[in-house]
């Protein structure tokens, strides 16, 4: 096996790591080679048989802000001034849109006016007021189609880019793909809303059919992130290692016993992290540690957006210390009331309550990691699952004040690392119904979140059922045009 260099200098791998032995600076640098890709080392039992890098990453991390329920585009990034002429009128009568609930009301306009921003002249309404001052950051796509309407199966595509639960999330083929940077820390990290889980559960950090150990490993955003990380009781040292060293040692015999199955290989691996994590944990959680300058720009100063905000000031901390991927969710459980973006029944109540929470945290977000460099290597994702229809969701005469699920056409951005900032990608029709300007699918996004990292999304395949299976299927096509 040869070890590709970027001078174009290839090197029998054999003779690099005797090499390498000969001392503990030549060690280290081997291992730096290998975890930067620069080097390879021969593939183990359920690692990517053709491992990335493909090609130099613009990124070298990923952060991606969920939003559970369906944000409306037409209230947010989506500016459709027709909306406000036909607002009250029916739509046409050859039109009958097929929509979750059955109910096709009458258009209504945007409740929060829209204005350009920055010197790009991005449109962004008012809902967002934060997100708007640092919108010449943002890629938006408003040309994003689903497959669905309902909330799981469409929550299951945007992770995974299949509707059927099963199929690994994107964290977990960026864990399979690229490994971890820390030693310390799991590689997918997720925060989930403190008031609920999102349709579907944990389902929506599972690893699949990927190898156990890839699965998103769930922290909270306030109080102990994760639970039992303290001792009941002290331990002393001595007894601590010789625990470890006896814990090991049956391990091993039961590995051996069992012939190396997956699901016990990685509660093995989980127990090791856990320990390790015990010390690491508590560090990368103590936001009091941060200037208090810091925790005012993600809100932690404010009892609207404190919760959230820590969120996002902790995924910076994580990522900060080589965790690879961190998911954040807003939005939780579905009923009454509606705890996330369903916005139904009224969306100036809805939309206002939730925006409130996230605005100001994203916003800071994004300017933190400007001013400490990681947004030059770093891939922030704004997504949700759909959109929501630009007429009401009510009677045909009706002007009700919420609208429903829509699958056809809706807003997501992009910002950081190699794309093209305060860009407006694809559209759609007058009143933001339909994608009509370049529609993209979920396929799509997802190729070009892999070809950002650094990684060609036909070729991070593994090998389930009798099938290459990867995450997005047998589509996607990365968006050139967003590229810088």
């Amino acid at each position: 096996m040869r070890s590709p260099d970027p001078s174009g200098f290839e090197s029998d791998r054999r003779r690099f790591l005797g090499w390498a032995s000969r001392g503990l600076g030549s060690v280290a640098l081997a291992g730096l080679l290998l975890r930067d890709g620069v080097a390879r080392a021969a593939i183990g039992p359920g690692e990517a048989e053709d491992p990335p890098p493909h090609h130099p990453p613009r990124a070298l991390r990923a952060i991606q802000i969920c939003l559970c329920g369906a944000m409306s585009q037409v209230d947010t990034f989506d500016h459709k001034p027709a909306l406000a002429r036909y607002h009250g009128s029916p739509l046409p009568s050859d039109s009958r849109p097929d929509v979750f609930f059955g109910k096709v009301g009458l258009l209504r306009r945007s409740d929060w006016a829209f204005r350009r921003r920055g010197e790009s002249g991005l449109w962004v309404s008012d809902l967002f007021p934060n997100l708007a001052r640092v919108a010449d950051e943002l890629t938006v796509i408003n040309s994003m189609v689903a497959e669905t309407s309902n909330h799981t199966p469409a929550t299951f595509q945007e992770n995974t880019g299949f509707r059927l639960n099963g199929f690994p999330v994107l964290g977990s083929w960026l864990s399979y793909g690229l490994g971890s940077e820390s030693d310390d820390l799991p590689s997918f990290v997720v925060i989930p809303d403190s008031r609920g889980y999102p349709a579907g559960g944990t389902i929506n950090w599972s690893n699949g059919f990927l190898p156990a150990r890839h699965q998103g490993v769930a922290f909270r955003g306030r109080g102990a992130p994760i639970d039992d990380l303290e001792p009941a009781r002290p331990i002393p040292e001595a007894e601590e290692r010789a625990a470890q060293s006896l814990l090991s040692e049956m391990n091993r015999h039961h590995m051996s016993d069992r012939g190396g199955e997956d699901a016990l290989a990685a509660r093995v691996r989980s127990y090791e992290l856990a320990a390790r994590m015990q010390l690491a944990v508590p560090e990368v959680a103590d936001l009091a540690a941060e200037t208090p300058e810091t925790r005012s720009l993600y809100g932690l100063d404010r009892p609207e957006t404190e919760d959230f905000g820590r969120g996002c000031l902790l995924a910076r901390r994580l990522l900060e210390r080589g965790v690879r991927f961190v998911q954040l969710f807003s939005g939780g459980s579905f009923g009454s009331p509606r705890i996330n973006w369903d916005g139904h029944e009224d969306m100036v109540r809805n939309h206002g309550r939730e925006a409130i929470r996230i605005d100001l945290p994203v916003a800071g977000l994004l300017r933190d990691l400007r001013r400490r460099g990681l947004l030059d290597d770093t891939l922030v994702l704004f997504t949700t699952e759909f959109g929501r229809t630009p007429f009401t969701q009510s009677d045909a005469d009706v002007l009700g004040t919420g609208r429903d699920h829509n699958q056809d056409g809706f807003s997501v951005w992009m910002a950081g690392a190699g794309l093209r900032p305060g860009l407006s990608f694809g559209s759609t029709d007058d009143i933001g119904h339909r994608a009509v300007d370049r529609p993209v699918s979920w396929y799509d996004f997802h190729a070009t979140v892999l070809h950002l990292l650094g990684i060609d999304h036909e070729r991070l395949t593994y090998y389930h059922n009798g099938i290459q299976r990867r995450l997005t299927n047998v589509h996607g096509h990365v968006l050139a045009d967003l590229l810088a």
